[in-house]
């Protein structure tokens, strides 16, 4: 057989340099185009704006850098520890430049002020149906996402050369606004995404596979499964019969109806913003729109009493408390942006509103507000209430009183079921007032028994505010806010103390927008709301919050604790002196503990802040490490198999070391040529290199048949060697695995210590799938 042309390796290898830029090249636009197509879908759950763009621009940014990065030869982890920096510095500038240094590198501040935008976010998330709003805090976290997700796909596809894993990812999170919001399959997305997959497939394969003559069919058998995947997706699939979806009544603009008829409003899987608000108060009120007293045992029925002009003087009238009870005076303002109602949207209890255009009636008994239909949308106006706060000593001496209300809001049905009054009796035993007999049944909703669900009524049949409904729910323990507020006062009720029903708006989200020193918060239709109320004497109307993981548990402060701070809150928080309306916070507090201030609250919202970084940097470490961990599994694994005599192993040593440090290594290079070169430039023993060379090359280059110094065909042939031959094969076993650990460690002490610790950290061989690999 004749000799290769001497210029035959290295045009070889200039081939597999060429075929590998391309292939990074490839790999980089089907990951882009990936990104693109995972976080179209995300538009369905966030309202399209800035964020999209901003998401899409640092992930181009992301994946320019890292292929630019990639020509100059920078180690992996050199390349995603510029990948994060450059997520963190885009991310200061353009949320957090305000707490950093020259608005670029983030301070302390800057962390505790993305750790409040986090807290901020998931509030948001929790309490709003889709789509959101775009507001700060939102958009902050979905393009941070986007750009961890984007450094970490291209560490999985370009570094790690899993393709087939990074499509997985992307195909994971594109999935995800879809079961957050059923709807349709976007044929577009999808389609896209199915692309990028096949592409980054075909990509890697094509830079691991020589250019031989059936290349190419496999190209075409590739184009034809995909092909047909994408046909059958995209064409035969949504032609498949579909399970009919709900279909919300009306137009786009939301209005109320004043039942308790909410199930299929907070079933929406899309919602739309109804109002904005701010306000003065302390923490932001509820918004009501009707009460509902008289029950027939099959539905609650909206109050319609006597009602006057709102502009008649009369229209309210003062706020009536027993002597010694403060009243905090408050200031609401509402903008209606998409709510089309004859029920106007009015903290509790309201003595003036001011800004109202067209003609409007309040109702004194309950202090809501009405017109005519349709008469609330585009109205901007602003609420005056006076909200009695009484202390713990003075609502446990007042008692909840039928006799100073109409008989309506304590009337009970003929039949009503007996778990009723049952429950109510035995949730209350061994309290000794009014007030602690309802805390216990507020604290009992609000425990582990309970779960809120939205579908479970549906499922088990019990989707109504009825007394038969109501029974179900305290059997299976599972509902949502119309059960948990029709069981409350129909509970109250068999207890002798008069009860109604409000039905309005939660205080929506923070949208981090400030006027007039108020923050301005956002309400969705989805955030429709039922809470019960009972009548306390010389007190008035009190609302308690017995819904699970919604808003803060109704509590009143001692005396001496409310004489310790200097406002007062409007309503009963975990934050101040109590009102008579609760506050919707996720916070789920015993019966028997006193609520803190909310400035207590800080610090516990910084410790999970700071656990939650922890994690993150935790992870973010151990992903780092992770490359030198598995080098040096790697790494004790050759050289255990090159102490039995493995020629192979032990080079795989020398040259992954080689590798790792930096030096460069031709794929044209011989083992001597590469041996030379690190005994001549980098310190190598001369006669440790020959050991390792030199068995390579017989490993390699030795006739079929005939066995290396040191390696046997197996135990037959070893026995059959004299003692001397025996002990002779051990000794060369032996030296093959001391030379190879040798040189690597006189290759490394040669090198710069960063060298060393990039080699330690973040091992290229590890990454680059080495010629000699097993």
């Amino acid at each position: 057989m004749s000799a290769p042309a001497p210029g035959r390796p290295a045009r070889s290898g200039r081939r597999a340099v060429v075929r590998n830029g391309r292939a990074d090249t490839l790999l980089t636009v089907g990951v882009m185009v990936g990104i693109v197509a995972a976080l179209l879908p995300v538009t369905r759950v966030v309202s399209p704006g800035a964020w999209l763009w901003g998401a899409l621009a640092l992930s181009a940014a992301i994946m320019a850098t890292g292929y630019l990065l990639r020509r100059s030869r920078v180690s992996a982890i050199g390349i995603s520890a510029i990948e994060l920096a450059l997520t963190i510095v885009v991310l200061t500038v353009v949320f957090l430049r305000d707490t950093a240094f020259w608005g670029v590198v983030p301070l302390l501040g800057s962390v505790d002020q993305a750790a409040a935008l986090i807290v901020t976010a998931s509030e948001e998330i929790f309490y709003s149906a889709a789509p959101m709003i775009p507001t700060p805090a939102l958009s902050f976290v979905i393009v941070g996402a986007a750009g961890l997700f984007t450094i970490a796909v291209d560490h999985i596809a370009l570094t790690a050369r899993m393709p087939l894993l990074a499509g997985v990812a992307l195909f994971t999170v594109s999935l995800i606004p879809a079961i957050a919001v059923p709807s349709a399959v976007n044929l577009w997305p999808f389609g896209l995404l199915a692309a990028a997959i096949l592409l980054l497939l075909r990509a890697e394969t094509r830079g691991r596979e020589p250019r031989l003559g059936r290349a190419s069919g496999a190209s075409a058998v590739a184009v034809g499964i995909g092909a047909a995947a994408l046909v059958a997706a995209l064409v035969i699939t949504p032609s498949l019969p579909q399970p009919a979806p709900r279909v919300a009544s009306g137009s786009g603009t939301a209005g109320i109806d004043a039942s308790l008829s909410l199930g299929q409003d907070l079933r929406r899987p899309e919602q739309i913003e109804v109002l904005r608000m701010r306000s003065n108060a302390p923490l932001p009120p509820y918004l009501r729109v009707a009460t509902l007293s008289e029950f027939t045992g099959a539905v609650w029925q909206p109050d319609r009493t006597w009602a006057l002009p709102l502009e008649s003087a009369a229209a309210f009238g003062d706020v009536q408390t027993g002597p010694g009870i403060e009243v905090a005076d408050y200031s609401t303002t509402v903008e209606i942006t998409d709510l089309s109602s004859s029920w106007l949207p009015v903290p509790f209890p309201a003595v003036e509103v001011e800004g109202l255009a067209g003609s409007w009636n309040a109702m004194p008994l309950n202090r809501t507000v009405v017109g005519e239909n349709g008469a609330t949308q585009g109205q901007s106006y602003v609420v005056r209430t006076m909200v009695p706060e009484p202390t713990l000593d003075q609502i446990r001496a007042a008692s909840a009183d039928p006799g100073r209300v109409r008989d309506a809001a304590s009337a009970l049905p003929e039949g009503l079921p007996e778990i009723i009054a049952r429950t109510a009796e035995d949730v209350t035993a061994g309290t000794s007032t009014d007030y602690d007999a309802l805390v216990a049944m507020q604290s009992w909703f609000r425990g582990s028994d309970f779960r809120y669900s939205l579908e479970a009524p549906v499922e088990q049949g019990f989707d109504g505010s009825g007394a038969d409904a109501v029974a179900a729910f305290l059997d299976v323990k599972t509902g949502y806010c119309v059960h948990y507020a029709s069981a409350f006062a129909l509970m109250a009720r068999t207890l002798g103390m008069p009860s109604r029903i409000v039905v309005g708006y939660l205080p929506g989200v923070n949208t981090s927008t400030v006027v007039d020193g108020q923050t301005v918060r956002s309400v969705l239709s989805g955030q429709l709301h039922a809470w019960p109320e009972v009548f306390f004497d010389q007190i008035g109307w009190v609302a308690f919050e017995p819904t699970n993981s919604l808003g803060t548990a109704t509590r009143f402060s001692s005396g001496t604790d409310a004489a310790q701070q200097d406002a007062a809150s409007p309503t009963p928080t975990a934050s101040a002196a109590p009102s008579a309306t609760p506050q919707p916070t996720r916070s789920t507090l015993p019966g028997d503990v006193d609520t803190p201030d909310a400035t207590a609250t800080l610090p516990a919202q910084r410790n999970l802040a700071t656990l939650v970084w922890g994690v993150v940097g935790l992870g973010v470490l151990a992903l780092l490490a992770a490359p030198g961990v598995l080098a040096e599994l790697r790494r004790r694994r050759l050289l255990a198999a090159a102490a039995t005599g493995d020629s192979v192993a032990a080079w795989a040593v020398v040259r992954e070391t080689a590798v790792d440090l930096g030096i460069r290594v031709a794929s044209s290079d011989t083992p001597r040529m590469l041996g030379d070169r690190l005994v001549r430039e980098h310190g190598v023993d001369e006669d440790a290199m020959n050991v390792v060379v030199s068995a390579i090359e017989r490993a390699s280059y030795a006739p079929a048949g005939v066995p290396a110094p040191g390696q046997g065909s197996g135990v037959a042939t070893v026995g059959a060697l004299p003692p001397s031959r025996v002990d002779e094969a051990g000794r060369d076993r032996k030296e093959l695995a001391v030379a190879a650990r040798e040189i690597r460690g006189q290759v490394m002490l040669a090198a710069s210590p960063a060298r060393r610790s990039i080699a330690l950290v973040a091992p290229r061989s590890l990454v680059q799938g080495l010629i000699f690999r097993r």
